[in-house]
């Protein structure tokens, strides 16, 4: 890994558990016994349900989806991680919890892997000043989850479809009237816990109305006063 490891420090800053870490803090991380480098070829199963997690994340190349499949044996999508600094697995490794869902490489796909001894006190030692900024941000990446659930949660309790899509656009919109939506539209239609179908014959719809206006992951809102309706 010591060959890769200048090449990484750019992609691992992109990550949210690196903000605001320098170059030699990154390099110092990196440097760790606890953290790995894989490389996993497409269509393989990075961790499974109900396996005990031994590392948390960092998406270097590639794309993997989130996974789970129901009782009768159907797959649910239920994100994508495709952005280099990407991470995931990291609640699980903390709180140490088995998976609920799986992973699987949807492309060939670079992961770094970053056990939890890097950052507790639980292996004994002196934390370094790369594992405490670490720990600060996980605090940060934590409470932004926890407020993202909030934000679900009050968009899954609308009535119907359409109050679903609306409160989720008001939500990501921030006060404009158009933007680019970060996810795809199979990740919009499991965030609303609806078929991909539906999602799309409602949005066709809302075209139709005048409500909005959708080009590819571009979304305007053309009639507000209607739009705000359904809030």
């Amino acid at each position: 890994m010591s060959g890769d490891r200048e090449q990484l420090i750019p992609v691992l800053k992109k990550s949210s558990l690196a903000a605001g870490m320098s170059d030699e803090e990154v390099a110092e991380l990196l440097a760790s016994a606890q953290v790995h480098l894989r490389e996993y070829p497409k269509g393989q199963i990075v961790f499974h349900e109900g396996d005990m997690p031994k590392s948390l994340y960092i998406l270097l190349a590639g794309e993997v989806h989130i996974l789970k499949d129901t009782f009768s044996g159907r797959r649910i999508f239920l994100s994508e991680i495709n952005e280099p600094g990407d991470m995931f697995g990291e609640v699980y490794e903390v709180l140490k919890q088995p998976y609920d869902m799986y992973v699987e490489t949807v492309t060939p796909v670079r992961l770094l892997e970053i056990s939890s001894d890097l950052f507790t006190l639980e292996a004994g030692g002196k934390l370094s000043r790369s594992a405490l900024k670490i720990q600060r941000n996980l605090m940060r990446i934590f409470a932004r989850k926890a407020y993202f659930m909030h934000n679900k949660i009050k968009v899954l309790a609308s009535g119907s479809l359409r109050e679903k899509i609306i409160r989720f656009l008001f939500i990501e919109l921030q006060g404009k009237r158009e933007l680019e939506l970060t996810g795809s539209r199979e990740f919009m239609a499991a965030y609303l816990a609806v078929t991909r179908p539906s999602l799309s014959r409602e949005l066709s719809a809302m075209q139709r109305e005048g409500i909005i206006a959708v080009d590819g992951k571009c979304v305007k809102v053309l009639d507000m006063e209607r739009f705000e309706e359904y809030l």
